[in-house]
């Protein structure tokens, strides 16, 4: 600075524009100064203190997410289950625009499985916040195209294809099996392809269980019969040479009994295994065409396969108060294969 006010004398500047061009000088650094924001040993501490606040700004911006609108779904039932409820929250909170969380029970009954990617939320979060519950049923209804409540809680076992197969590609994207449980799955398949050069999987799932009483004696339903089966078996048998079926079931002892298996064509997968349906679902859905007979099970392992899909319909009475949560024509696609199944067993008791 001193050598550049003698310069200025000695070029005979007037004293005024020396001064008005050091006030610029020093304007123009003090600039610099706030715009990289040279930090001071005491301007620091300061620094550290705002981090720790940190935990505060995240929250404020967790809340703002908030307030636009949450949505969260029930954890109820098994695997089936849990798998329409999750597809049926990702597709409701993609037609509301609002965030959606899982809750711990599902993200732990899924995740195991599959690459799930919804969030989950905190269980002492879920019981802070006032909800506003709607129960889904297995149809795609106008109310729940739009919820004008800020925080809903969906109720209910929905599954049906109406309420999110316009994201067909994104649902089975969250229903990628991790890769071990993919080889898995694929190790099995070629071992009972055995020698064989060409083979079409088809998967059969037998839903017994509880369904056994609960179908007759409360919904005024039936279950698949023997005759069912060899109807469905047949229709690919006849289309597919190399058809090799895969049967599921919890009810493995009455399968042996009623599928005929004389003809070499027939696996059982003695899983069985409740308590961790994944293996079989996995089997079933790397299939290539499905038969199922009843439940949410053996909607997923036809769905995640696509292919063909041959399925039990007409199975309870008009009456029948299951009618009041499920249709045939929104449980199951447009494009699968109803057969009709025998209510005769019904109709004589009534």
């Amino acid at each position: 600075m001193k050598k550049i006010y003698q310069i200025m004398m000695k070029l005979k500047i007037p004293v005024f524009i020396i001064c008005f061009s050091g006030i610029l000088f020093l304007s123009l650094v003090l600039h610099l100064l706030n715009k990289h924001h040279i930090i001071t040993e005491g301007e620091e501490m300061n620094v550290h203190a705002a981090e720790g606040k940190m935990s505060d700004v995240l929250s404020e911006i967790n809340t703002i997410r908030k307030d636009k609108g949450m949505l969260i779904i029930n954890s109820v039932g098994r695997l089936g289950n849990q798998m329409g409820e999750y597809a049926t929250l990702y597709a409701l909170s993609k037609i509301n625009r609002r965030q959606a969380y899982i809750i711990p029970e599902m993200f732990n009954y899924l995740s195991p499985l599959f690459r799930i990617t919804m969030p989950t939320i905190n269980g002492e979060e879920v019981k802070r916040i006032s909800w506003r519950e709607y129960k889904v049923y297995n149809w795609m209804a106008p109310e729940y195209r739009q919820f004008s409540e800020k925080y809903v809680r969906l109720t209910g076992t929905p599954c049906s294809w109406t309420i999110f197969h316009y994201l067909r590609d994104d649902i089975l994207r969250e229903f990628t099996f991790h890769d071990h449980i993919k080889k898995e799955a694929n190790n099995y398949l070629q071992k009972i392809k055995g020698d064989r050069k060409s083979v079409t999987f088809i998967s059969v799932h037998v839903r017994r269980g509880d369904y056994v009483h609960v179908m007759s004696h409360q919904w005024k339903g039936v279950i698949a019969d023997r005759l069912y089966l060899e109807k469905a078996m047949s229709y690919f048998r006849n289309k597919y040479q190399d058809a090799l079926f895969v049967v599921a079931s919890n009810g493995m002892d009455w399968c042996k009994d009623n599928i005929n298996a004389s003809m070499g064509d027939v696996h059982f997968l003695d899983a069985g295994d409740e308590l961790s349906p994944g293996k079989d679902l996995s089997i079933l859905a790397h299939c290539n065409h499905t038969v199922m007979t009843l439940g949410t099970f053996g909607f997923w392992a036809a769905y995640l396969a696509g292919g063909e899909t041959v399925y039990l319909g007409n199975f309870t009475l008009p009456d029948s108060i299951l009618r009041k949560e499920f249709r045939d024509e929104s449980a199951f696609l447009p494009e699968w294969i109803g057969f009709q199944a025998d209510l005769s067993p019904l109709l004589s008791h009534h």
